[in-house]
């Protein structure tokens, strides 16, 4: 699996105050390029993988992005998704999870427990039911009446992770923490808190548009928080005649813009996907420059022409892209370098 923290390095924390004007990325696309998927982090490139063994095969995208990002849903070694997500600060494992097509059907799941693949029951509720969202007990009650099981999701390792944090119940959230690699032996009591998605938009051959977004949320947050992933809109939006958004950080400042809603509409007005993610960026840095040197929120697009870009606010978020040409991780532009 490619190793982020190698990639990267060890300077990872922003240094305040100096900003991106930066050129272009260095990442070559070809217009008109399809199929083609993208996805958040390095669990990302086996994401892809999964999905790419659909859309080789003229597959739809709606499918492919499901098949993705079930893949780190069901990683023990994936702390921050699905199956081993870490709890919150009352030791349950609530996942949340969305999927959408480039028609506007879709589906979310909120605070659902039990379920190793919270974004398969998304889509059942965009597909069974008149609803778009169904959360906590009733969202468990639907899947468990649709033939998904009941399982203990909380791992032996985050089980640790969280009786340690209990020692001092300290929550202080972490810049870029998705980049370091944690052994669950040496993680001490009081550390930082741990938030990680995967977001995934693809294009399938025949030009149509999906994206899905999962995750178990910040670590040790309250019971019951919900953040931008499952909300359509905030971590994800997709619009067959212009393109589609995801995100990936700090979930409360995407809900205040309406972030992957809010990058697609950029893309409608012309901007590049690049473009886009960086004026998202920039509403969230300008309501709150102080606030902005201490988080990190990520923007992923992907235009209906095949172009895609991303930004975000902190260096150190990379993404995972899958073509027919193309298998790679890149390191997205940030505001803060």
């Amino acid at each position: 699996m490619f190793n982020r923290r190698k990639f990267l390095g060890s300077g990872l924390l922003a240094s305040a105050g100096l900003l991106v004007r930066g050129a272009p990325p260095v990442v070559r696309q070809e217009k008109n390029l399809r199929p083609l998927v993208i996805s958040t982090w390095d669990f990302g490139k086996p994401a892809n993988e999964a999905a790419w063994s659909i859309l080789s095969k003229n597959g739809r995208a709606l499918d492919a992005v499901e098949a993705g990002v079930k893949i780190p849903e069901a990683d023990p070694e994936v702390n921050t998704v699905g199956y081993g997500g870490l709890p919150d600060r009352d030791g349950y494992v609530t996942l949340d999870a969305c999927i959408m097509d480039g028609n506007g059907d879709c589906g979310s799941v909120m605070c659902l427990e039990h379920i190793v693949h919270p974004v398969s029951v998304a889509r059942l509720v965009m597909e069974k039911t008149p609803h778009i969202v169904l959360t906590g007990e009733g969202a468990l009650q639907f899947a468990l009446s649709n033939g998904f099981k009941k399982e203990n999701l909380l791992t032996p390792a985050s089980e640790k992770m969280w009786k340690d944090w209990l020692k001092e119940s300290r929550y202080e959230p972490e810049i870029n923490i998705e980049n370091k690699k944690y052994s669950f032996s040496n993680i001490l009591p009081g550390g930082p808190g741990y938030h990680d998605t995967i977001g995934m938009v693809a294009i399938d051959q025949n030009g149509k548009l999906s994206g899905a977004c999962t995750t178990s949320g910040l670590a040790f947050k309250m019971h019951g928080r919900v953040g931008d992933s499952p909300i359509i809109g905030a971590g994800l939006f997709v619009d067959n005649e212009v393109g589609a958004a995801t995100s990936t950080g700090v979930g409360e400042e995407v809900i205040r813009i309406a972030g992957s809603h809010l990058v697609v509409e950029f893309m409608r007005q012309g901007l590049t996907p690049r473009e886009a993610c960086r004026k998202a960026v920039e509403r969230i840095v300008l309501r709150n420059p102080e606030k902005a040197k201490k988080l990190q929120v990520g923007f992923l697009a992907l235009k209906k022409d095949g172009s895609y870009g991303a930004f975000c606010i902190q260096k150190g978020f990379v993404y995972a892209v899958r073509s027919e040409t193309t298998d790679q991780m890149v390191e997205s532009e940030s505001w803060f370098s």
